[in-house]
């Protein structure tokens, strides 16, 4: 099987996908941006073959790549980097050389927020009322209809990038006035709710083989917004409504070969509206965390799955996991030692956030296993605890 990973080197918590796959007898050849040399020891070991570009984004770029591959190597079998950024240039090369997998026609539904909507209702799923504006005019009927606060996202686009929360006349003015109408955004009532998500794997017939769910402490858009300190939580048990809601939602989404990344609220009243579905995996350091929450290696059962093996069931009970965050521009009352000293061998990692993503989540993070929810709150108090400044 030939298997070409777009991005093998970014992000680097990622690299092990290479390594299970050539460990499960993949030929697995990278196309990236890095010189060879910068690439990981385990990584260059990895791959067969890497073919460095000087611009991911420039189509021809790597479709010349991915030519060259096929014809050093023979036919490809997967193209893939389980990266919501390179998901279009994925799917389009697949389409280009007949790759198994999504193309892009198949990609509307979990690109589109206004697509999504619609296929959570026939899940029978619920949502909030929501409405597309291409238009200022539009806009305006779609805030008469919906009214205040209303929550206004790019139709396409990833996470909380040119998200904003309008909950005045002079907030909709604002908007207006820096909104150019090249961006298609999607309006949808504002609610008030624990944003959590239902998340996992499906094989190759499209069946969910592994499943989990996490909950944050504040909604992402504030904590950027409030530079807040983050964290969330691996569960131990999902909320068997939750579980129902986000089963139903993959049944009718139809994915296969694929992690999936469900975002919901949970309500004051137990129930769950449904906001985004992610065709991949979780982002930054979260499947480490699912691998150290379940005693699991997520990267070589997803290999198993590629090459038409099984998923293995961990032998143990899983545990919480807690990611949890520091900013530098805050003074804490705990650094990393005392963390340590506090929480010993429950400590899984600590990590240097990448620039990219520190305005979102933060600057250091930990990851730390619990047993109880008791314990949960005492790691995120411990280490969200700050100095007090004179």
């Amino acid at each position: 099987m030939n298997y070409i990973l777009i991005s093998p080197y970014y992000p680097r918590n990622f690299q092990p996908f290479a390594t299970r796959l050539k460990e499960a007898g993949v030929h697995v050849l990278g196309i990236g941006e890095e010189p060879y040399e910068q690439l990981d020891a385990a990584l260059q070991l990895a791959l067969s073959e890497y073919f460095r570009v000087n611009d991911l984004t420039n189509l021809d770029e790597v479709k010349r790549a991915v030519a060259f591959l096929f014809y050093k190597h023979g036919p490809i079998d997967r193209i893939e980097s389980n990266n919501e950024y390179w998901l279009t240039l994925d799917a389009t090369l697949r389409e280009q050389f007949y790759v198994y997998g999504n193309k892009p026609d198949d990609l509307k539904k979990v690109k589109y927020k206004s697509e999504m909507k619609k296929l959570f209702r026939q899940a029978g799923v619920p949502v909030v009322d929501g409405k597309v504006v291409r238009t200022k005019a539009e806009l305006a009927q779609a805030v008469d209809v919906l009214g205040l606060p209303v929550i206004a996202k790019p139709d396409n686009g990833v996470g909380t990038a040119a998200t904003h929360k309008l909950d005045t006349r002079e907030a909709v003015s604002r908007f207006e006035e820096k909104w150019d109408e090249t961006i298609v955004y999607f309006l949808e009532q504002y609610v008030e709710g624990k944003l959590c998500t239902f998340d996992g794997l499906v094989n190759q017939q499209g069946d969910i083989v592994f499943q989990t769910s996490f909950t944050y402490n504040v909604p992402t858009l504030e904590l950027v917004t409030g530079q807040l300190d983050l964290a969330y939580v691996i569960q131990k048990e999902i909320d068997p409504k939750l579980e129902a809601y986000g089963k139903a939602i993959v049944q009718t989404f139809g994915m296969k070969e694929r992690f999936f990344h469900i975002e919901f609220f949970q309500l004051a009243n137990g129930d769950y509206v449904a906001l985004e579905y992610n065709n991949r995996l979780a982002g930054g350091y979260t499947v480490d965390m699912y691998n150290y929450a379940y005693s699991i290696d997520l990267f070589a059962q997803y290999a198993s799955l590629v090459t038409g093996g099984s998923f293995r069931e961990p032998e143990v009970d899983n545990q919480f996991c807690v990611g949890v965050t520091q900013r530098d521009v805050y003074v804490y009352q705990h650094d990393t030692k005392a963390i340590y000293q506090r929480f010993g061998a429950k400590v899984k990692f600590v990590q240097r956030i990448p620039e990219a993503f520190a305005e979102l989540q933060g600057n250091q993070f930990y990851a730390i296993n619990a047993d109880s929810q008791e314990e949960v709150d005492d790691i995120v108090r411990f280490v969200h605890a700050r100095k007090i400044q004179g």
